[in-house]
């Protein structure tokens, strides 16, 4: 047990080194770009925590991450009784919102599973975007809100994008490591103990009611967070700016990462930047390779493009990316355990 918690801080530490050197071994621009994918990273661990460890399915977080998106520019350029809050602080303000909001999803869905809850969730995403355009006054309606580019604070030099990238990616880390925390404690076995059997999990007194709602207000928070930065990353919001279809790709994220490999999350949220924003570029490099031939001006044919590397990852790796480090690393980790 100490070995396995030895080896876990270990591969913290390393990830910690590896966000630390990232900038300056890229173009600044490529730093954004990883920014984005820290975003994107951050609602996959709250989704992590709420699918994969307590078996709760959640097609609705891209609007978790709307709602900390809304919270981040209304503070910041309609303020509070006229006086606008900085950008920096509004982050854990969006991110209490979004975990309210999880909680009062949570409380009906306890009488509801599987698909049901997916179809319940899934309503939510669908309906949150339309409320910007009921209250366009007050939300910015399909005009949105443009928000004034991030500045580093205290009179640090350094680009804005490496800044936001740092930003994104220590929130993460920090994040990262109280979800790891959270999982090894006793929240962890509770919510481990419901997703394997929930009659069992009741009998061994575990209260069903209080962890099934706490894990979706801990994910739901997660992803207030990740929407609060991306917004920050963008300098605007509007209804777009989280689509719909983005829980789809969550969840889809998710599988190629692994449902409960937290580490692995970061594998699926390149996923999303990749098929958000370079599924073009995917698109054309696949089609010089032989045998193929693909259209990529075609509409629509990124997304077949993604559709059919979801499927073979699927086939491939049912597990995810998670499930292929455990099984490569393994039999390292027995050599190491039998030896102590």
């Amino acid at each position: 047990m100490r070995l396995r918690l030895a080896l876990e801080v270990l591969g913290l530490l390393v990830l910690a080194a590896v966000i630390a050197i990232v900038p300056q071994l890229v173009a600044d621009y490529t730093t954004y770009e990883f920014a984005l994918v820290g975003t994107f990273f951050i609602a996959l661990l709250g989704l992590a925590l709420l699918t994969g460890h307590s078996g709760q399915i959640s097609l609705g977080h891209g609007a978790f991450m709307a709602i900390g998106g809304y919270t981040t520019a209304i503070l910041t350029v309609n303020g509070v009784y006229g006086h606008h809050i900085r950008d920096l602080w509004t982050i854990p303000l969006a991110g209490l919102l979004a975990g309210v909001a999880g909680l009062l999803v949570g409380i009906p869905a306890l009488r509801l599973s599987g698909l049901y809850l997916a179809l319940i969730t899934f309503g939510i995403a669908v309906s949150v975007p339309q409320l910007p355009k009921k209250f366009d006054k007050f939300l910015g309606g399909t005009t949105g809100k443009a928000l004034n580019l991030l500045r580093p604070p205290f009179g640090l030099h350094t680009t804005p994008n490496h800044w936001i990238y740092y930003l994104t990616w220590g929130i993460g880390f920090v994040l990262l490591v109280a979800a790891w925390l959270l999982l090894r404690g006793k929240v962890g076995r509770a919510l481990r103990a419901i997703r394997d059997s929930e009659i069992a999990a009741v009998s061994s007194g575990v209260n069903l009611a209080l962890y099934k709602t706490l894990a979706f207000g801990i994910s739901a928070f997660y992803a207030g967070v990740a929407g609060s930065l991306f917004v920050i990353a963008n300098a605007y919001m509007n209804p777009d700016v989280f689509p719909i279809i983005l829980s789809v790709y969550l969840v889809a994220a998710l599988a190629i990462g692994g449902l409960d490999s937290l580490v692995g999350t970061i594998a699926g949220a390149a996923a999303i930047y990749v098929l958000k924003y370079r599924a073009d570029d995917l698109t054309r490099w696949l089609n010089h390779l032989p045998a193929v031939s693909l259209d990529p001006k075609r509409l629509g044919m990124s997304s077949v493009v993604f559709g059919a590397v979801l499927i073979l990852v699927m086939i491939a790796l049912p597990t995810g990316i998670g499930g292929l480090l455990r099984r490569l690393l393994g039999p390292l980790t027995s050599r190491l355990y039998s030896r102590s």
